[in-house]
């Protein structure tokens, strides 16, 4: 056989072959239905919307047995095996869901307001022959929740006692709950007799105070947060009870008459107290042209009283007491008021040089600013002592005087 003979036999077996695999490829199989894209886990909040989507290609040119067949796709929830969908149409009777269809290779699956139920295994299906699929889950979170019912509400305690705050919160996943001051103060943790540590936050769904004390009244947040947002909170005011307490600043006040004189005590207690000023013999002090009284607000349980004595004079002399009374007890201060004399400056100018001239004028400035300090036994010491002191300096003047003109006479009777 010749070169052209065989050359010609090549071919034509090559071309026999060639048809004969694609006559096998279309009669026995077609074109096989293929997923083009994986389908995709999806993670959504309750009561949002969720989508699965399904992208399928040669759907319209499979064959089975050598006859066309149009593939179809179904959705199915895999763990309990229902059929919800198949291709247009929605089998399972739940009103939520929808498929919708591109008309070309798209398929999708809607559900709506997603419950917590709607979690599982979602699956989309082609009945080829072997049947093809992909699966992808839904995983359905749910934001943080107070539980109130099971939550701690405002708590007093008395000073010294011990409180435990309880906060409760549901959600998917399970909530994690943080304590912190709403001032940003620090909480105290003690631990054991002497153990004792301050911390800005403590977690875990109760928090001890134990031995409290007032400086740890105030609000405190319970904040539950599980990644989902919003983080929730709830504020608990705890009210620390104790009886008043008085703290007397100046107990001993001087001013020059004619002035305006400002006494002030600064007052500790919890409940609120009634407070208010008296003289000593009893007489409760009103709001008036004389006298005007405030109170300033420092913290939960400190108050600072004022009380402005106005154009001060000599029927103003004497004490004053600074009352506080609340439902555990009653407190007092006691400030004693008295009356500074300036000296007149036009003689002391005259024979003071100028240095002293600059110091007596502010040492009267001082005096008319008036002077306060605390009535102690050290103070009455140190004034007597300078009594003393100045009655001995004149004495030995006195005795000095008289010898020296005993002396001075004597010399006179004898010459």
């Amino acid at each position: 056989m010749g070169t052209p003979q065989k050359l010609h036999l090549a071919v034509t077996s090559f071309w026999v072959v060639a048809l004969f695999v694609f006559h096998f490829l279309v009669i026995v199989s077609g074109f096989e239905p293929d997923f083009l894209y994986p389908l995709e886990n999806v993670t959504v909040a309750q009561g949002r919307d969720a989508t699965f989507t399904c992208v399928v290609n040669n759907l319209g040119g499979y064959r089975v047995s050598g006859e066309p067949t149009t593939a179809r796709v179904a959705w199915i929830k895999a763990d309990t095996k229902a059929i919800l969908a198949i291709h247009e149409h929605v089998i399972t009777n739940n009103a939520r869901l929808s498929v919708t269809h591109n008309d070309y290779n798209t398929w999708t699956l809607s559900i709506r307001s997603v419950k917590r139920e709607d979690r599982g295994q979602y699956m989309c299906q082609v009945n080829t022959d072997p049947m093809k699929m992909q699966t992808a889950y839904l995983e359905v979170v749910i934001p943080p929740d107070i539980i109130y019912e099971e939550t701690s509400g405002d708590m007093m305690v008395p000073e010294g006692g011990s409180a435990k705050l309880i906060c409760k919160a549901r959600g998917y996943p399970k909530p994690r709950i943080v304590w912190r001051r709403e001032d940003g103060g620090e909480i105290i943790a003690r631990m054991g007799p002497s153990g004792k540590s301050r911390l800005t936050s403590v977690e875990g769904e109760m928090l001890t105070l134990t031995k409290v004390t007032r400086s740890e009244m105030g609000a405190y947040l319970c904040i539950a947060a599980n990644g989902v947002p919003p983080s929730v909170s709830k504020r608990m005011m705890l009210h620390v009870h104790f009886h008043p307490l008085i703290q007397v600043p100046n107990q001993l006040v001087g001013a020059p008459a004619h002035t305006d004189v400002t006494l002030q005590c600064h007052v500790e207690a919890s409940p609120k107290a009634i407070n208010y000023w008296t003289r000593e013999n009893g007489e409760m002090i009103i709001s008036n042209d004389k006298y005007f009284m405030t109170e300033i607000n420092n913290s939960y349980y400190s108050v600072q009283m004022r009380l402005v004595i106005r154009r001060f004079h000599k029927s103003d002399l004497g004490g004053y007491k600074c009352i506080s009374k609340n439902s555990i007890g009653d407190a007092e201060g006691n400030i004693r008021l008295y009356e500074m004399e300036i000296q007149d400056q036009t003689e002391t100018d005259e024979e003071s040089t100028p240095e002293e001239n600059t110091e007596e004028k502010s040492s009267n400035n001082r005096l008319y600013n008036g002077f306060q300090g605390s009535l102690t036994e050290t103070d009455d010491n140190k004034v007597t002592s300078d009594i003393g002191a100045s009655s001995s300096k004149g004495a030995l003047s006195i005795r000095a005087s008289y010898f020296l003109w005993s002396v001075h006479l004597l010399l006179m009777l004898l010459f």
